[in-house]
């Protein structure tokens, strides 16, 4: 029998603090609904302390979530355990993950405290989510950079206080492979009362090497993985879930242990995370990128043909590429409708939100022929988007776009409860739109991404556009799709704007994260 690796998902905490990628309430449901699915072991619902929406959201996570252990991270501070302990009161099973910062440079120069100090507050630390739950994790911030004779003390000690994981972050992409797993390998070896938890590892991705050193740390003895979907995360982001729990599988007769992750899955939660966070997966991207299972070269091809293994490693069904799916189009019933969205993992709050979203679906329906799942998750977005309380809301949009002049475009907003009027011209007809409506908002925010994306193939498939603002440090990220992708530039925007107009910010208590 192999041993367990233990599969901790963090694209509700780490992967929201991507610029532009923060969640709502009910979309952070939506995904731990999907990592449940997934089979994912523990799910990092979010930072309970950073604000009233972060607490509030891992609350609805944690009462939402039966089969998977739900998370909340917290600094090494009275008040951060208390209210994630509180967050975690309605789960299932709970976990609290508290951390502190170990390096000595970030010791001396972010908490200014001596190394005693900082074991002290370790321990406190652990003790008291011990009231809380029996499941205690403890991460000594900055790892990769810290003297291992005092990773040794201060581990072994958070053990003795009842810390039943101990994770070593790589919280800023600096160790190599075979580094970091002999430090796995000594903490192990040097602790005295190792044997008393389980190593669990947290790799960051500014050299790339985020899953190879995550790898490396479980080939050392490391029987934890914290890591994202699509590898979404601070900065470069984090290992990447679906390559780590692949590698493991494919691999099975170099690692020594095995998941519980049912890879069918993958690829539905990587579409969704997509999907709800604007980053687009890149085609070439392992496992779930577009082109991870396609094949150009004619000797690959006739391979293939031969033979699936000549070129292939892994099959596309185990990931979920050719599951087998009910196709949607203008005929099918209410019933079917509900049906597939409530595969999808998703519930309607109420009758008013199964219509509106039923009506959205009939309309799409008469633009094209078939309505994919990809789709029907752009629908629900869609949804979720509008049954929010936005002071603004795209009302019409008229374009002109013609060989030899200057493209116009005339946008009426409902602003409040006034729709007012904007032109404006432009190089071209989505340039002109998103002028116009500056015009009406007046926000000042400075455009830092405009992506587009085919939702699915062909003509009349749905494009799918993020567009990212910046104002004063703010950075928020909007999301509009439509079979026109000038319609749906101008719903990205006006979901943007509504955005950076919510008064709330998303705040991080921490100055570097784990």
């Amino acid at each position: 029998m192999k041993q367990p690796l233990i599969i901790f998902d963090t694209t509700l905490r780490d992967g929201e603090q991507s610029p532009g990628a923060s969640m709502t309430r009910d979309e952070k449901v939506r995904i731990a609904r999907a990592l449940e699915r997934l089979r994912v072991d523990v799910i990092e619902a979010g930072f309970p302390a950073a604000s009233p929406g972060d607490f509030e959201a891992v609350q609805a996570v944690a009462k939402a979530i039966k089969d998977s252990t739900v998370c909340g991270l917290a600094r090494a501070l009275d008040q951060d355990i208390d209210r994630a302990g509180t967050a975690l009161k309605g789960a299932e099973r709970s976990r609290i993950h508290t951390f502190i910062a170990t390096s000595p440079i970030h010791m001396q120069m972010k908490l200014h405290m001596t190394p005693e100090q900082v074991i002290d507050h370790a321990v406190r630390a652990v003790k008291r989510a011990r009231q809380y739950t029996d499941d205690v994790e403890f991460s000594p911030e900055d790892a990769g950079r810290s003297e291992e004779d005092f990773l040794c003390r201060i581990l072994e000690a958070v053990i003795e206080a009842g810390a039943r994981t101990l994770n070593i972050p790589d919280t800023v992409g600096y160790s190599v492979p075979q580094q970091f797993g002999n430090t796995i390998a000594n903490l192990i070896a040097r602790i005295p009362n190792s044997d008393r938890a389980i190593f669990s590892v947290h790799c960051h991705n500014d050299l790339g090497l985020a899953v190879a050193n995550s790898l490396a740390a479980v080939l050392n003895g490391a029987r934890q993985v914290e890591c994202t979907i699509n590898g979404l995360g601070e900065r470069a982001g984090n290992a990447s879930l679906e390559e780590v729990v692949m590698a493991v599988r494919t691999r099975h007769d170099v690692f020594p242990c095995e998941t519980r992750i049912d890879t069918r899955e993958i690829l539905t939660c990587s579409k969704l995370v997509s999907t709800i966070t604007g980053f687009p997966v890149q085609p070439n991207k392992a496992i779930v990128g577009a082109n991870a299972f396609a094949h150009e070269s004619g000797i690959h091809q006739d391979g293939v043909l031969k033979s699936r293994e000549t070129y292939e490693i892994m099959r596309a069904e185990d990931i979920g590429w050719s599951a087998n799916r009910m196709v949607l189009g203008k005929h099918s019933g209410r019933n079917a409708f509900k049906s597939r969205i409530a595969e999808l993992g998703f519930e309607f709050a109420s009758e008013e939100e199964i219509n509106a979203a039923f009506a959205r679906f009939k309309e799409l329906a008469d633009k094209k022929h078939e309505i994919f799942d990809e789709d029907l998750q752009a629908i629900i977005s869609e949804s979720s988007v509008e049954a929010e309380d936005d002071d603004i809301k795209l009302i019409a949009l008229k374009v002109c776009s013609e060989t030899g002049e200057t493209p116009r475009a005339k946008v009426t907003l409902r602003i409040g409860n006034q729709e007012t009027i904007g032109t404006a011209e432009g190089s071209g007809v989505v340039d002109a739109t998103l002028k116009a409506i500056e015009q009406l908002v007046q926000t000042g925010a400075t455009l830092a991404l405009y992506s587009v994306n085919n939702i699915t193939n062909g003509t009349d498939a749905q494009g799918e556009v993020t567009v990212r603002l910046e104002k004063s440090g703010r950075i928020v990220n909007g999301l509009g799709a439509d079979t026109d992708i000038v319609v749906a530039s101008a719903k990205a925007y006006v979901n943007a704007v509504n955005k950076l107009h919510n008064p709330e910010k998303r705040w991080h208590p921490q100055k570097g994260e784990v």
